[in-house]
């Protein structure tokens, strides 16, 4: 497996800051927290790829990951993209079956990872923590129907519009100008993202950015008109 393994004390508070186990009692958390390791991943490393074995869950302590999936043509769609609080690789922990997205680290990572095995151990006296596992996936698999659902139905101008719309919500910085989405976003990123090609984002980025809705500086993007930007999704 990729990554480098990092030295780290306190896996007991940093697990109950993350959502997946914060209702857990004072015991399960400490049996979860032993069974931590850490690891870090470089700017652009492969966490893991489709395919692969699937025996471990990823908790994001610092940094974002990119799930994505691979065309038969060669062309990258984003599934996902999480960061500090999140988890992903949970269906490993239920079945143990190969990887069905890949993962790359957008910036610098650090991870706290969990085998299936101490994962299983714990459930069998804590069946709380498969009902907080089943609970995350049943969100995930919602979001993947939202996705197919803005595929069919949205042109490309809905579809951005409405990615930055998402992101602004979940790494979005106030400031005066606007809502500033706190990552460096290339036009070939968000085309994973949204599913089109990085010519048509260009297009349509262009586009925002003459009408103001958006202002772009150095790679980071700021939503300027919320409201105009928010009456493309159709």
């Amino acid at each position: 497996m990729a990554g480098q393994v990092i030295p780290h004390h306190d896996n007991a508070t940093a697990l109950a800051k993350i959502p997946l186990f914060a209702n857990l009692d004072p015991e399960g958390a400490r049996e979860l927290a032993a069974a931590l390791k850490s690891r870090a991943f470089k700017p652009g490393e492969v966490i893991f790829h489709r395919d692969d074995a699937g025996q471990v869950l990823y908790l994001i302590r610092e940094g974002k990951v990119r799930i994505y999936i691979t065309s038969p043509e060669g062309q990258e769609v984003a599934l996902a993209l999480f960061g500090p609080g999140d988890t992903f690789g949970e269906l490993a922990l239920l079945d143990g079956q190969p990887r069905s997205a890949s993962a790359v680290a957008v910036d610098p990572v650090e991870t706290y990872t969990l085998q299936r095995s101490d994962f299983i151990n714990v459930v069998l006296r804590r069946p709380r923590v498969a009902i907080q596992v089943m609970n995350v996936l049943s969100r995930r698999l919602r979001q993947t129907d939202e996705m197919i659902e803005n595929l069919l139905f949205l042109n490309v101008h809905g579809r951005v519009a409405k990615k930055l719309l998402e992101l602004a919500e979940t790494h979005g910085v106030k400031t005066p100008e606007g809502i500033r989405i706190d990552m460096r976003l290339t036009q070939s990123n968000l085309a994973a993202m949204v599913g089109a090609s990085r010519e048509s984002v260009n297009k349509v980025i262009g586009y925002f950015a003459d009408k103001q809705y958006i202002s772009i500086e150095r790679r980071q993007i700021t939503i300027l008109r919320l409201a105009e930007l928010r009456r493309r999704i159709y």
